[in-house]
């Protein structure tokens, strides 16, 4: 009977990683050391502390430690939750070639400035290192010290305006701490001045619209002071004048999207027109919406509820049945000759933009002034000089026999008066 026979096995086999396939440790206090030990050497000169940083980066691994990176150039070591240098043993290790080290104006500002613009231009993947990094410093910022907080908010309104960063790091501002300690609302201050300062108002006007943070300038203030009095005061005594107006542009677009939603909602749930017309008022004096603007918000909404006759024979009579309807809404937006001239070059844009109703301006208008919503005198004030120049001749001509018959009444009625 055959045995079998055992294959020897090889005790205490190895098997090799590749070295490749080794994971390095992380390790951010080693880099940071590296990183310090470099500025050291660099003693403060601006123009070392660039040329050491662009060699750095092919020793040291600035893709896996860029924000460790920043947090030195920033606030001098290592930051650790809340906004405080990391220690070894009793002693923060930190430099001086940061930006809380540097003077406060604006020169030494700028001039440090330039050591990230090197940077991010030589290492363009820091990029976005740099704005996490951003979002990430901000919320610490109770952490700092009231010079290091409006160091890094003139700096960081050079940043953000030379592109290093986009406006909308700004939002992570609106962190309830932050906004309740008054510290959101004055590192905004410092920020908005120190850009105005440095490139104008017009440019931190577009940097509000494209950051979309227009919108959301009252949430920075402390929720026991939100109030338009108090907004306006913090901002004018900064010499921020432009940015109140802003904001108030800003809440009356959002008032206006806000009543037309209303009247769309009472349309849709076919509510009385006088209800409506209670409603429309309310909403426009609360929210400081003049009339005449007003005026102009029912139109868009009333002509969007019909879907139009794509035949030009047919829609001028489904437009004057259409509106009939709601000639009392109209009229009770109208008591005024500012808001009458409003409603008509409204119908004059919209019969322009459409061309189905290019024949019909006229038979609306006459619909108005037989209902009582555009008087004879705002007509032919239209007529005269308060147009627009949009299908200007078409429309002038179509009312030209209409204006001759009013100009003509007025003249018999004139006369008449003489008579008696």
């Amino acid at each position: 009977m055959s045995q079998k026979i055992e294959k020897p096995v090889l005790s205490g086999q190895r098997i090799k990683t590749r070295k490749r396939d080794e994971k390095e440790k992380y390790d951010p206090t080693g880099f940071r050391d590296a990183v310090l030990s470099g500025l050291e050497k660099a003693d403060n000169d601006l123009d070392a502390i660039s040329k050491y940083l662009d060699t750095a980066g092919s020793k040291l691994d600035y893709r896996r430690y860029g924000e460790v990176l920043f947090d030195i150039l920033i606030a001098g070591g290592l930051l650790v939750p809340g906004g405080s240098i990391a220690q070894d043993g009793d002693k923060p290790v930190k430099t001086t070639a940061c930006v809380f080290a540097q003077s406060e104006d604006m020169e030494s500002m700028r001039n440090f400035e330039q050591v990230f613009v090197k940077l991010m231009r030589r290492y363009k993947y820091l990029e976005k290192m740099f704005e996490e990094e951003m979002k990430k410093v901000l919320v610490f910022m109770k952490g700092f010290t009231p010079i290091e907080r409006i160091k890094l908010a003139r700096m960081t309104a050079l940043w953000i305006s030379n592109g290093s960063v986009p406006p909308t790091v700004l939002s992570v501002l609106i962190n309830e701490h932050l906004v309740k300690d008054n510290l959101a609302l004055d590192f905004l201050l410092e920020v908005f001045v120190t850009w105005k300062q440095e490139k104008g108002l017009p440019s931190l006007m577009s940097a509000l619209k494209r950051g979309g943070i227009e919108g959301r300038l009252m949430e920075f203030v402390p929720l026991n002071k939100r109030t338009d009095e108090y907004f306006r005061s913090v901002f004018e005594s900064a010499d921020l004048a432009d940015i109140v107006k802003l904001h108030k542009a800003q809440a009356s677009q959002e008032a206006k999207r806000d009543l037309q939603q209303l009247l769309v909602d009472d349309l849709g749930d076919n509510k009385p027109i006088k209800d409506i017309v209670s409603d429309l008022k309310e909403m426009a004096q609360r929210c400081h919406i003049p009339e005449h603007e007003v005026i102009g918000l029912i139109w868009n909404v009333v002509m969007s509820q019909a879907e139009w006759n794509k035949k030009e024979e047919l829609v001028a009579e489904q437009a004057l049945k259409h509106l009939k309807t709601y000639t009392p809404l109209f009229g009770a937006f109208t008591t005024t000759a500012k808001s009458e001239l409003a409603l008509i070059l409204k119908v004059q844009e919209f019969c322009y933009e459409n061309m189905n109703f290019m024949k019909v301006f006229q038979k609306i208008v006459l619909l108005f002034y037989k209902t009582d919503v555009v008087s004879e005198v705002v007509i032919m004030r239209w007529y005269k000089d308060g147009h627009s120049v949009k299908g200007k001749m078409l429309f002038l001509d179509q009312m030209k026999k209409f204006v001759e018959w009013l100009q003509n009444a007025e003249e018999e009625s004139e006369s008449g008066e003489d008579e008696d």
